[in-house]
């Protein structure tokens, strides 16, 4: 592997996060071709923090971390603060990794969205050529106090207790997640070091651009033909003979196609940017898993042995019609708890939570540039619980009982003395709705921004082969292009779309 791109490549991946990684990787299998991938931070090597996953946090608000905030959340938390990793490796030097198996619900939902090809059966396979190793949580790494709160809520919940989640298609149920990690040493299972730094960067054909954020893409009679990327040394223009594959995130994959004059013409002119293509979708359908908070006091300490210290919970379905989870509910060893403290908790030196996510949100925001300048952060709303039938307040309010029942039951009930957060005095729907949304937290799964869909929906960025619509040679692949979010953890998936997408982008290649 090479640490300098040349000026021209046959593809070139913007983005070395947890898609532009495997998608560079798998594409540079070929010793015909010359990879280019392009990161705009350093590369995660030699960052401990990255490599052992227990360290996750760490690497969360720091040097790496680009911390973007959002307009005030009209129905929820305006003080979110959503983490997105400039790094080798992206999101997957940072997150627990938990990891699932593609939902058969979520993938019949993509294709009856326009998402042709990605049903269950054509999608699982490639769950199964993932390269980062996905494991149950070893016995060494849990927690005794973790298995008391998975032994409450299978028995208040009627639920069963899960060894394995991926083995056989989603069953709902209360456990150990299974992780992306190397038991034996907490070895994080990241996109960098299991696709890049683990063979890849062996091959003479991929070329790696450390410290390179892209500016603007080249689109030159109407094909996507490089970008212009800027580096300590100045800014260059690199170029691909066949592709150019965006995979910066759904944050930033948008961010650039504005840049690029390819989006909504109102928001390119109020930014400055010359409109190449009116592309309406783009930074549109913003999803993500809004997660609640409930806090007690606790009798004692618990031990601190774990994988993550995120490592266990419980999924359930809510309506009996529903047909992935309706409410996924972590277990964390330690509260997050900034949010309550921000409106007024005061939390116990001894305490204990449960954050219950809305699995399948309904609520769509947007994300946008207000400038041509890449240094200029994008502008993000949420719309958080704005969806018009109330489905996602509704989610988290019945989250919030579920727990409140899960605390009610042994041995989980002798480890609490009092309910700190909402309080035993928030008891109606109403009450808990507004305490639940003035607190809630993102989990860091913002995703849909440049969907992929059918030729008649006007919103839809992308088509089923994950190309822009109206510009040749131009791809995105990454969580931005899910026409809706995963009900669940969505790093497996991600990993999957990229796996997917580089033999779209290998058959594609081979019919020119």
């Amino acid at each position: 592997m090479a640490y300098d791109t040349p000026d021209l490549v046959d593809y070139l991946v913007l983005g070395g996060g947890t898609a532009g990684c495997v998608v560079a990787a798998r594409l540079s299998e070929d010793p015909a071709v010359n990879v280019g991938l392009v990161e705009a931070g350093p590369s995660d090597a030699d960052e401990p923090r990255a490599h052992s996953i227990r360290r996750w946090a760490e690497m969360l608000e720091g040097e790496y971390d680009l911390d973007y905030r959002s307009v005030p959340n009209e129905r929820g938390n305006s003080f979110i603060r959503q983490a997105r990793l400039r790094i080798l490796g992206g999101c997957s030097t940072a997150n627990t990794m938990i990891t699932w198996r593609p939902l058969r619900g979520d993938m019949e939902e993509w294709v009856a969205l326009g998402a042709q090809g990605w049903d269950y059966d054509a999608v699982n396979p490639y769950y199964d050529r993932l390269l980062a190793p996905v494991n149950p949580v070893a016995p060494q790494d849990r927690n005794p106090y973790l298995q008391e709160v998975i032994d409450s809520a299978a028995t208040a919940l009627g639920l069963p207790v899960r060894e394995t989640w991926n083995d056989t298609e989603f069953r709902g149920g209360a456990g150990y997640f299974e992780i992306g990690y190397d038991p034996e040493t907490n070895q994080r299972s990241s996109a960098s070091h299991s696709y890049v730094r683990s063979g890849a960067d062996q091959r003479g054909n991929l070329h790696v651009t450390l410290g390179g954020l892209v500016e603007r893409l080249v689109v030159e009679g109407g094909r996507a033909v490089g970008a212009l990327v800027r580096t300590a040394s100045g800014v260059r223009e690199l170029r691909a003979r066949r592709e150019v594959i965006v995979s910066c995130g759904a944050i930033d994959s948008p961010a650039l196609l504005m840049r690029s004059g390819i989006g909504p013409r109102a928001v390119l002119e109020a930014a400055g940017v010359e409109v190449l293509l009116d592309l309406p979708g783009v930074g549109e359908n913003l999803q993500d898993h809004a997660e609640g908070l409930l806090i007690w006091e606790a009798r004692s300490e618990r031990p601190t042995v774990s994988a993550t210290g995120w490592d266990a919970g419980y999924v359930v379905t809510v309506d009996e019609d529903s047909p992935v989870p309706d409410v996924s509910t972590h277990i964390p060893l330690e509260t997050w708890g900034v949010h309550a403290a921000r409106e007024g908790v005061e939390l116990p030196a001894n305490n204990v939570s449960l954050v219950p996510n809305v699995a399948k949100p309904r609520s769509r925001g947007r994300v946008w540039i207000t400038s041509p300048s890449a240094d200029d952060a994008p502008t993000i709303d949420y719309r958080s619980f704005t969806d018009p039938d109330g489905r996602d307040e509704r989610m988290l309010v019945a989250g919030a009982r579920l727990a409140r029942q899960v605390a009610q039951q042994e041995p989980f009930a002798s480890h609490l003395v009092r309910e700190v957060f909402p309080g035993p005095d928030v008891q109606t729907d109403e009450e808990l709705s507004a305490a639940l949304r003035a607190t809630h937290q993102t989990v860091y799964h913002v995703s849909c921004t440049c969907k992929m869909g059918a030729d008649d929906d006007p919103l839809a960025v992308l088509d089923p082969q994950l190309r822009v619509r109206g510009i040749d040679g131009l791809r995105v692949v990454d969580a931005s292009s899910f026409p809706t979010l995963s009900a669940l953890n969505p790093v497996g998936l991600i990993m999957t779309v990229a796996e997917r997408a580089a033999d779209l982008i290998r058959e594609d290649a081979a019919v020119l």
